[in-house]
């Protein structure tokens, strides 16, 4: 199984997480995305990463490659097949975050590029989100019950880079459960595995 990457990509960054804790045995190809290699535009034509190569299946969305690793080897229930409405609940959390935040890190992060409104004006925007996230992680350790589940290694990502556009304010915002819920994945063997250069 080969999967191409990008180290800091956010959604290469999620499939390998799943594939790391799925004891998935893949050779991960970094890719630089200035000259993507001819057989990764082969598999997949829209050039983008992550892409697992997997026998005769082709995979190019992260989510898919998740939702297969997971459904080959997931012995802490990231897929929380044990409370099926709170599975629903984490897709549904899922998809706003892809769709919703994944725009709010942009504006954030890339502030001089959308001056129709200040880089305090797109933070307080995507507060809304933290605020729902910061209610979660107060009834309990992860977003959807005491152990990591789906949601949380796909939300990871995008929230460490929201988090890492003003270190300081993010060190002193309102926000202590997804502090600390961010810092114990960022400080986890599992993810510093999947960041080793």
């Amino acid at each position: 199984m080969i999967l191409y990457s990008f180290r800091r990509c956010p959604w290469a960054m999620r499939a390998r997480l799943a594939l790391r804790y799925s004891e998935c045995p893949v050779d991960i190809r970094e890719v630089s995305l200035k000259a993507k290699p001819p057989e990764l535009l082969e598999l997949s034509p829209k050039g983008t990463v992550p892409v697992l190569h997997a026998g005769d299946e082709v995979l190019d969305e992260s989510l898919d490659i998740m939702r297969w690793a997971l459904a080959r080897h997931d012995p802490q229930d990231w897929l929380l097949r044990a409370d099926p409405q709170a599975a629903q609940a984490a897709e549904a959390l899922i998809v706003r975050n892809d769709r919703d935040f994944k725009v709010q890190v942009n504006l954030y992060k890339y502030a001089e590029r959308y001056p129709q409104q200040s880089r305090e004006d797109y933070r307080q925007q995507a507060e809304r989100w933290l605020a729902e996230l910061e209610a979660r992680l107060t009834q309990q350790r992860y977003l959807f019950a005491e152990h990591p589940s789906l949601a949380d290694a796909a939300l990871l990502p995008l929230m460490r880079q929201f988090a890492g556009v003003e270190p300081d304010w993010f060190a002193n915002a309102p926000y202590p459960q997804l502090r600390a819920w961010l810092q114990g994945w960022l400080e986890s063997a599992l993810f510093k595995a999947i960041m080793a250069k």
